[in-house]
């Protein structure tokens, strides 16, 4: 059941990071021509690939936790009982969830929160920076329900 899930939602974070990669690519390429062909590069070029290289670093992050992408050094653990093996992947599963929300989701969201409380803003564009930020509890959210597919799958097993 939360496989074809996970799949899914893989996939979205799959074609939002492909949009984004893409939207940064003519962004960038833009930013080239307005300097070198018009003479002054345009403002808001530089400040919009920081936010597209922001959201598609944690989406990316995001869908390869989910298509178990990431990296992993698991040599050790592999020459270990399979009972062994099963506590190590509870263990390590817990560990990345908690991080993921403790400090993904819930630091994230204090973040999002207390920057859009704050009205900031970015200079050339004018965008709230906590739209920017946002970023960061979305993905953990992402992370955090992958993981607790992996523990109900292996308590499963």
């Amino acid at each position: 059941m939360f496989g074809s899930v996970r799949q899914k939602l893989t996939y979205v974070l799959e074609i939002l990071v492909i949009i984004t990669m893409g939207v940064l690519v003519l962004d960038v390429l833009w930013g080239v021509i307005s300097r070198f062909v018009l003479g002054a590069q345009s403002r808001w070029t530089e400040e919009l690939a920081t936010m597209l290289l922001i959201w598609a670093s944690l989406l990316g992050a995001g869908a390869a936790f989910g298509d178990k992408g990431h990296l992993g050094v698991d040599y050790f653990v592999k020459k270990l009982h399979p009972d062994a093996q099963k506590i190590m992947t509870v263990v390590i599963t817990f560990v990345v969830g908690f991080f993921a929300g403790a400090v993904m989701v819930y630091g994230g969201y204090e973040l999002v929160s207390k920057t859009l409380a704050s009205g900031q803003v970015s200079p050339a564009m004018g965008l709230p920076i906590g739209y920017v930020y946002l970023a960061v509890p979305i993905s953990g959210l992402f992370v955090l329900l992958y993981c607790v597919e992996d523990l109900v799958n292996v308590f499963q097993s």
